[in-house]
């Protein structure tokens, strides 16, 4: 199987045993008269993966990372699991291997398990682009980003905007942040979660909003010191790269001086929606008064 991909700004061309089954998440982002691409992924089963033996940067139970002279390679794995399913190896800055565990197979059908075969995040910051953890609506032609830790009320917030006020889920659980046109731009992420939504589609950044759960509706500006510190928690880094922590650091500093962020203490209620929008579209709630 030979398919071309293009994430944000990124083309890549992808070869792969027949037997893989490709997301159908992921296969959104083919394109059938690309420009020509930049990196080449070669998939393929194997009964072992092969032993690696350069030097460790980072161990954790789902994730080994070794430095190698072409870049990087990684024994990926899952939480929980005793033993790794692949293994991504950089061959040159332009083409990268990845053997998958022939009883993995099946378990590609999971968005996070195919995406990390390709540590697409290390493409992704070299072209000025982050993966923010976030719900990511459209409303009014503009991005809204409900951001926070797992089970805070990403989700929950964007259903309310959709239930209230006729807004559109685009991811439920993922955007990539870019600049295009020199204006921060959310854009879809072949990745989404338990939500199961995730729509190809770039929309210019409106607003960010970070969640707490609260048993009342509030909502304030965070100054860019406080919204950096809680944004970079949410943002795909990888700390064992120097330069890829300065240039994501950088970025979220470019991020939040161009695009307000709000921290929303919220319930589960329609007035959560109306606090929100009162700052989010002050012009709109002026004029609905006017009318009254």
């Amino acid at each position: 199987m030979d398919k071309i991909f293009q994430i944000g700004s990124f083309c890549f061309h992808l070869i792969c045993d027949e037997n893989i089954c490709i997301p159908e998440h992921f296969l959104q982002f083919e394109v059938k008269n690309p420009r020509r691409s930049e990196n080449t992924y070669h998939l393929a089963t194997a009964f072992r993966l092969p032993a690696v033996r350069e030097k460790i940067l980072v161990r954790r139970s789902d994730l080994i990372v070794y430095g190698t002279d072409a870049g990087e390679a990684r024994l990926i794995g899952i939480k929980g699991q005793p033993a790794p399913y692949a293994l991504y190896r950089e061959l040159s800055g332009q083409e990268a291997e990845v053997h998958l565990a022939a009883e993995a197979v099946d378990d590609l059908r999971f968005d996070p398990v195919f995406t990390s075969l390709f540590a697409l995040e290390r493409q992704m910051i070299r072209r000025d682009s982050m993966i923010l953890h976030c719900a990511y609506i459209k409303y009014r032609g503009t991005a809204i980003l409900f951001s926070a830790p797992s089970e805070t009320g990403k989700s929950t917030q964007a259903g309310l905007w959709e239930r209230y006020r006729g807004s559109e889920t685009v991811n439920g659980d993922r955007a990539l942040l870019r600049k295009i046109d020199g204006r921060w731009t959310a854009c879809g992420w072949p990745v989404c979660g338990t939500s199961e939504i995730c729509h190809l589609e770039d929309i210019p950044i409106h607003a960010v909003v970070m969640l707490r759960q609260g048993k009342e509706n509030h909502v304030e500006r965070l100054s860019p010191v406080q919204a950096f510190a809680q944004l970079y928690g949410q943002i795909t880094v990888n700390q064992w790269n120097r330069d890829f922590v300065q240039r994501t650091v950088e970025l979220i500093e470019d991020l939040v001086a161009h695009v307000p962020v709000w921290q929303l203490t919220c319930d589960i209620s329609e007035n959560a929606v109306q606090c929100l929008e009162t700052v989010l579209f002050p012009e709109d709630i002026s004029g609905r008064w006017d009318l009254l």
